[in-house]
């Protein structure tokens, strides 16, 4: 009796996934996918850029990067996923057109970081600011955004891990579409659970929030630069992401037996440690984060500019007002 009330009361506790992941406004369809990368994007842009002008940067230079960062890391991204999970698109049975469904899941961060910092470069290089200072301050915005992006794994039922009777176990449920075809991607839940298995999206997300943490009290505490915090973020992301994939059965592409996205967080975090400890120590200054062409007058120095226009009114004012004394005592005269 007591045996059978602890298997119900962990069945309870169990995460439901969501119904669907896609909803249709007439012909416009609505992925939650898409839907939570893009709000990752925009709460990167809003908070890295009060980062940027913290440290002495010009304001809305983030958005600016971002016009040239985001493309390439979207385009790196689904490269990297797509370039190592060659065989669903290229193989036997394989659609190659799928390579160009972004919308239907699967972008692999180091490609989208390797090709959106790319961008960043060619954008920091147009405006005349060091891009190592500009990844320490979009650092923890980027990882936050990453964590909000995998809540749209958890509404497309993927990167889930093996199965398992844990309390917080993630149910997968089957899906299909209107014609009863199954589709787990665009179909709607029929009820039934196919298997309860580790939510390693949640573990991912978790994990995110808690580097997110450490980098913003690292940064404050030693206020640390030339790119040395964005490679801290780098390296705490990889950590994470190698135990979590050592949680994943799904299908993946393996080097001796070893998932590729073991092998890349292992190289990636070796290479970020040692830039880590081999950089430059110290903080930029922040005279050398303005931005070329900006109007320096304005954010610290507007009070003052304001000033010198008030002094300059009033010095014409005392200059009419001595010319009409000057031109009273002559007709006195």
């Amino acid at each position: 009796m007591t045996s059978a009330l602890a298997s119900s009361t962990a069945v309870l506790a169990y995460i439901p996934s969501p119904p669907q992941g896609v909803w249709y406004v007439g012909p416009l369809a609505l992925r939650a996918y898409a839907l939570f990368i893009i709000l990752g994007i925009v709460v990167a842009i809003l908070w890295g850029d009060r980062r940027w002008v913290a440290r002495g940067g010009t304001k809305g230079t983030v958005l600016d990067v971002a016009v040239w960062a985001v493309p390439f890391g979207l385009l790196g991204g689904r490269l990297y996923h797509v370039l190592t999970d060659w065989s669903t698109y290229f193989g036997p049975g394989g659609d190659p057109i799928r390579a160009l469904k972004v919308w239907e899941g699967g972008l692999g961060i180091w490609g989208a970081v390797l090709l959106g910092g790319v961008g960043a470069w060619i954008a920091c290089r147009r405006r005349g600011i060091p891009l190592p200072a500009f990844g320490d301050a979009v650092a923890p915005p980027i990882l936050l955004a990453q964590a909000i992006g995998r809540i749209g794994n958890y509404f497309n039922q993927e990167l889930y891990g093996r199965e398992t009777t844990v309390p917080w176990g993630l149910e997968i449920f089957e899906r299909a579409d209107a014609n009863g075809r199954i589709d787990s991607l665009t179909g709607v839940s029929t009820g039934l659970v196919e298997k309860v298995v580790h939510p390693t999206f949640l573990y991912e997300l978790l994990w995110s929030l808690a580097v997110v943490v450490l980098l913003v009290i690292v940064d404050k505490r030693f206020a640390i630069g030339h790119g040395r915090l964005f490679a801290l973020y780098v390296a705490g992301y990889c950590a994470g992401r190698f135990w979590v994939e050592l949680m994943r059965d799904d299908y993946a592409t393996h080097i001796a037996g070893i998932r590729i996205n073991s092998f890349t967080s292992a190289i990636v975090f070796v290479l970020a440690v040692a830039y880590v400890v081999f950089a430059t120590k110290g903080r930029e200054e922040p005279s050398t984060l303005v931005s070329k062409g900006a109007d320096t007058t304005e954010g610290a120095t507007g009070e003052k500019a304001t000033k010198t226009d008030d002094d300059k009114s009033d010095s014409v004012s005392t200059t009419k007002s001595t010319t009409d004394d000057d031109t009273d005592r002559t007709s006195g005269n």
